[in-house]
């Protein structure tokens, strides 16, 4: 029997998926298919462009060809999951394929469910019967589980999710994989880590300077070199820097190199000045990775009103990347991004410059994009009529817009509160989108030059291709009353024990932990035998219930005697919370169950608000308002919040800064991180749009972009879906609770119009 035989008999689900693909799989691929055929969960970690989406999508196809079984999709982000949506409808058709985003539901029943990690952990905590038949689960960027705000989210995910489910997890190169997955297999059995450190497509790096783009690593034999020593060219460069008349004369000495940037193919080092500045102008460089063949490409700044002034910069300056074919084919694609935009919407977006741009070539995208912008920009880009995009780094998450090509201006970048430089991390994330698998050859990775700019550093940057995965998970109210709704709180206490966070603070503690589970489904088999079993029988399970109790309190003893800050953290939110009365006796008291569907940084206080009726007497417009102080966070620390909205609003949000400060005490005493205080910032403008204002009116008294008010109109929506679904479901205060479900879903009704409206499905 030849090997290829032996492979089709031992993998047929996977040799049928290789026939449909009109690319050979890669070794990781191969021998990742093969372990989810064989009935086992694996996480798979490998560069960006490497094909991990490849491994989720042989799962979707393993479940429904093998198990005809449902499969979940998860992505951190609506636009991954939007995209994902959109390709897998046309692979599988509409009927088959669903989208939960939060503000969409779309098919939530279908066997193929694409949704954010949010929407899958709530289902989880409300036990969804859309979890009984789930076969897969992919986590899609799971190494977000190290983000700072979300993180905790994926922890919970991979703790509660039934065992029964196989999950697919596919993470960028990150260094501590093995330690991931260890901790994976540890919790949920079964699972095998899939590593590979492979880019199918190398990655050349650069650094473009006002002469000449020259590589960062040097070579004996005049190519390109993937790492070893630096150019000698630009450690000189760099010297001369350091002194302003030095680097002055340097630069006149060497303009003979020539009048334009010469061809990439003959790998130049040295070239004529762009423009004789001291920083490149963003037209020059968009025409310099033009005649150098490295368009497509992305341009990262790291700030959005940059973006916009690149195009606006390359459109003054004339720069134009596109044909006339080319011209006409764009116009065709964006007719459906900007139809249904009133004259009004078209003006305040600056419609009509945003389209000049775009049958240029060039384009932004970024944050304060509307969602039919940014998704347009990426189609073209696909596409390859959009040449080059200016971007901040929300588009490396994972969006598929592969480039040849990726600029990064600047190594720092403002974080809210001060300008840090670009971890191993960060770095890797962005320059991964360089170099189309089946379309380059290779791909580049390009710096711009600046004086201040270390090359040692960039050096590092390059060649440290992974970074580590640090858990950020921490007990929050919410979760802890939707634990200790399904558990008892020592069954509580080992699923913390068995957190990402606690593995990495004491491994031994986790398997522990995890033996203290077993034995306690095993205690629970014997007590039901014990119930069914009489005479003898009976006292004989009865004993083996007496000394396997026993056996688990020594395990407990000793997993509490080495536990970390998890639990005692756990603790001392249970504390707070029984203080609260959400609890009484470590037993979910009703208005806890309210609790258990308030989701986010401000749970316990939007509980609280709703317990002690504080937002008595408020109109819809006043709640909306509210409502968006609860969710929005300013993008810089000390942003001022303006003025705040008349009427209604006013007195109510008050009295909710008053619970705030009431719970901040409560959080002092009890050694816990509190949340921020709400931000009116954004408040008197929504409150307009709830009005009816235009537009135009609403995003002059906000003073931000058009996709952010969108973004947080969306959260605001969001929160108010909270409210209104826990006052529903109240067992406590119903008719007052239901006044407030219903205000809540009027506030929710005036707000979802126009462009949030529209933005919705985008």
């Amino acid at each position: 029997m030849t090997e290829q035989t032996a492979q089709d008999t031992s993998y047929p689900v996977l040799e049928a998926f290789r026939r449909r693909l009109d690319f050979p799989l890669d070794q990781f691929q191969v021998t990742a298919c093969e372990r989810l055929e064989d009935g086992r969960s694996v996480l798979v970690a490998a560069p960006t462009g490497s094909g991990k989406t490849t491994v989720a999508e042989f799962a979707v196809f393993l479940a429904r060809r093998e198990h005809n079984a449902r499969i979940f999709y998860t992505a951190p982000i609506k636009a991954l999951s939007n995209q994902k949506f959109r390709e897998l409808c046309s692979e599988y058709g509409d009927d088959e394929v669903g989208l939960l985003t939060g503000d969409v539901n779309i098919r939530g029943d279908a066997p193929i469910v694409v949704m954010t990690t949010e929407v899958l952990r709530n289902m989880i905590y409300a036990e969804s019967a859309a979890l009984t038949d789930l076969a897969f689960v992919v986590l899609d960027e799971v190494h977000y589980l190290g983000d700072r705000w979300r993180g905790a989210v994926w922890e919970e995910i991979i703790l509660h999710l039934p065992t029964t489910v196989r999950l697919v997890s596919l993470s960028a190169t990150v260094s501590n994989a093995e330690e991931f997955g260890d901790w994976m297999h540890a919790v949920r059995g079964d699972t095998d880590v899939v590593l590979s450190e492979h880019r199918p497509v190398p990655l050349y790096q650069h650094v473009l300077t006002r002469k000449a783009l020259f590589p960062l690593y040097a070579s004996d034999d005049g190519e390109l070199a993937l790492r070893g020593r630096v150019n000698p060219e630009l450690r000189k460069l760099a010297q001369q820097s350091k002194s302003h008349e030095g680097s002055g004369r340097q630069r006149e000495s060497r303009a003979h190199n020539g009048d334009r940037y010469r061809s990439h193919r003959n790998r130049s080092r040295g070239a004529a000045p762009v423009r004789r500045q001291s920083r490149i102008r963003r037209s020059d460089m968009a025409r310099a990775l033009d005649e150098m063949g490295l368009l497509p490409g992305i341009v990262f700044i790291f700030s959005r009103n940059g973006c916009d002034q690149a195009v606006a910069q390359c459109l003054h300056d004339g720069v134009r990347l596109t044909s006339r074919e080319e011209r006409d084919e764009i116009r065709r694609v964006i007719h459906q991004a900007v139809d249904g935009l009133s004259d009004d919407e078209r003006a305040v977006l600056g419609v009509s410059t945003w389209i000049s741009g775009l049958e240029r070539g060039i384009a932004a995208h970024h944050a304060g994009l509307l969602p039919q912008f940014k998704s347009a920009v990426e189609t073209l880009f696909q596409r390859k009529l959009v040449k080059l995009v200016f971007a901040t780094e929300t588009l490396a998450l994972g969006i598929n817009m592969p480039a040849r090509s990726v600029t990064i201006e600047n190594l720092e970048k403002f974080n809210g509160e001060q300008r840090l430089p670009l971890t191993s991390g960060e770095y890797t994330q962005l320059t991964g989108r360089a170099g189309r698998r089946g379309i380059d050859h290779e791909g580049h990775a390009v710096v711009v030059w600046d004086q201040n700019l270390d090359i040692e550093t960039l050096a590092h940057l390059a060649s440290a291709r992974s970074f580590p995965v640090r858990s950020r998970f921490v007990p929050t109210p919410n979760m802890a009353v939707n634990l200790l709704q399904r558990m008892t709180p020592a069954d509580a206490r080992d699923i913390l024990e068995l957190s990402f966070a606690q593995f990495q603070a004491d491994r031994a503690v986790v398997d522990q932990a995890r033996e203290l589970r077993n034995e306690q489904e095993s205690l629970a088999g014997y007590e039901r035998a014990a119930r069914r079993a009489s005479g003898s029988e009976k006292k004989r399970w009865e004993d083996r219930a007496r000394k396997l109790r026993k056996q688990i309190e020594r395990g407990r003893r000793r997993v509490e005697a080495r536990s970390g800050s998890i639990a005692r953290t756990f603790d001392r939110v249970v504390a707070a919370l029984t203080e609260l009365d959400y609890l009484d006796n470590e037993k979910v008291t009703e208005w806890g169950l309210v609790l258990a569907r308030i989701y986010g940084e401000r749970d316990l206080l939007v509980a609280e608000c709703l317990r002690h009726d504080v937002w008595r007497g408020i109109d819809a417009p006043g709640f909306a308002a509210l409502c968006c102080a609860l969710t929005y966070e300013p993008r810089r620390d000390g942003e001022a919040e303006g003025r705040w909205p008349g009427g209604t609003f006013r007195p109510a949000f008050e009295h909710t800064l008053d619970l705030w400060e009431h719970l901040t005490a409560l959080d002092e005493r009890q050694y816990l991180a509190g949340a921020d205080a709400p931000h009116a910032g954004l408040a008197s403008a929504m409150q307009g749009w709830a009005q009816g204002w235009s537009l135009t009116r609403t995003l002059e008294e906000a003073d931000i972009g058009a996709g952010d008010f969108v973004r947080w109109a969306k959260q605001t929506i969001d929160l108010l879906d909270q409210i209104a679904q826990a006052a529903e479901h109240a067992e406590i205060d119903v008719d007052r609770l239901g006044a407030i479900a219903q205000l809540a879903r009027e506030a929710k009704r005036r707000i979802r119009r126009g462009i949030v409206e529209t933005s919705s499905s985008a």
